[in-house]
């Protein structure tokens, strides 16, 4: 059983009330999220637009927390860099170990250099709107923040691109459910 059967079992089986939660959950998994979550929600009977709302919500909650995340790891990463160089300009030494290289593996190498190629060419809209189709929108948005886009610009396109996204797919499943009643 996978991931997404799972959560479609739990749907089945939890009331009413407690579904958009579920739903929610799901939409902040990476490679489920909005779009997958409303999937899930549409086919367990709940109505579409509680689906997509519920799959929205998950999802750019778990991205916003992302983004912040990151975005404060890159700051503390910033000012001890800059802690550290003034530190040197002064003569002075740091107790500090040099920071060993980060291992890259070849999926990670190569998601970076998917998002690095999409990002010169399409930029913070581009990558937001156009994400989902190469990586989830947890990465790119981590990505994102990573590379010093500011947390304002970043949740605002993420927020366009999973509202966007989630009420395609779920205008698709909601039509193709409803046309097979």
């Amino acid at each position: 059983m996978n991931l997404i059967e799972t959560f479609q079992n739990l749907v089945a089986q939890v009331p009413e009330l407690v579904q958009p939660l579920i739903v929610a959950l799901a939409g902040a998994i990476p490679f489920i999220e909005g779009e997958g979550a409303v999937s899930i929600g549409i086919l367990g009977g709940i109505p579409p637009v509680v689906a997509a709302i519920a799959a929205m919500v998950g999802n750019f909650l778990c991205v916003a927390v992302l983004v912040l995340a990151s975005s404060g790891a890159r700051q503390a990463v910033v000012n001890r860099s800059r802690a550290r160089n003034a530190v040197l300009a002064g003569g002075g030494t740091t107790d500090t170990a040099p920071a060993a290289e980060a291992v890259d593996s070849g999926r990670g190498s190569a998601r970076k250099e998917k998002f690095q190629r999409a990002f010169e060419r399409y930029g913070v809209p581009g990558v937001s709107l156009l994400g989902p189709l190469l990586l989830p929108t947890q990465f790119t948005a981590t990505m994102l923040a990573a590379s010093g886009i500011g947390k304002a610009r970043i949740l605002f396109w993420q927020a366009i691109a999973i509202i966007g996204w989630t009420t395609v797919v779920a205008v698709i499943i909601g039509s193709a459910v409803y046309a097979i009643r």
